[in-house]
Formats: C-alpha cells, structure tokens, sequence
C-alpha cells in the first residue's frame, strides 16, 4: 500500500512560494520545489507537475513527502547536511599558522607564493604531514 502525502498550504507560505517564483529569488532547486509545491498544492498530479518542471516523478514525491514530515522551510530550503562530507584535515591553529605563512613575504627569488610552494614549506616547517 503505497502512502499519500497530501500537501494543504497555508495562504501565508502560498505567497512566499508565489513571491520565490515571480522574483526568481533563490537557487534554481529552491525555485523548482517552489514550483513543486504551489503545483502539488493546485492539484496537479505528480506524472504532470514532472513533465511541467522537467524533473522526474520521485523529485516531486520527495518534496511532498519532505514537506509533510519535515516541514513548510525544509521542504522550501533543502535539509542542512549534518556532517560535513570530508573531515577537516588542519586543525584551527595549522590553518592559523599557514596564514600566517601566506601573509609574510615569499621566499627569495619568488615574486609571490604560489600552492606549491606553500605546501612545500608548509612540510618544511613541519606545520602539517604530507600525503
């Protein structure tokens, strides 16, 4: 049995959908599950709100569903990514300390400090370990 996500706006989020899509305000993803949502809200189905938006059907049932669970913003603004997706190689005083090293004036002989040199003196001074 497959669930139903029926979403009912209220007419406050109503225009703040309408006004993300008459100013084209956003990113263009946060404007289609703007789009999404009034059209789902109008009744449209979700095979004809796909092929209006030029996006598959699972994106249209995945932004309903996300507004009915989730809420009116997420749904609007996307989930916030809980952990980052890389961890942190350099610690806050590594980043410091290669600052610091940018800042100062380059080695003798360079007109300014390129990547590669600094990642060889950032070695050098044994601030981080290379890899």
């Amino acid at each position: 049995m497959n669930k139903t996500y029926i979403v009912e706006l209220t007419d406050d989020e109503r225009s703040r959908l309408q006004e993300v899509v008459k100013k084209l305000k956003g990113a263009s993803q946060k404007l289609k599950r703007a789009n999404i949502l009034l059209k789902t809200d109008a009744g449209w189905t979700d095979t004809r709100i796909a092929e209006a938006l030029d996006c598959r059907t699972k994106t249209v049932e995945n932004v309903r569903q996300r507004c009915v669970e989730l809420g009116f913003e997420i749904a609007l603004h996307g989930k916030k990514r809980e952990t980052p997706t890389t961890k942190k190689l350099l610690d806050g005083e590594q980043e410091a300390k290669i600052i610091a090293l940018r800042l100062c004036a380059p080695p003798a002989g360079y007109g300014k400090w390129t990547l590669r040199l600094q990642a060889r003196k950032v070695v050098e001074l044994e601030i981080a370990e290379m890899r």
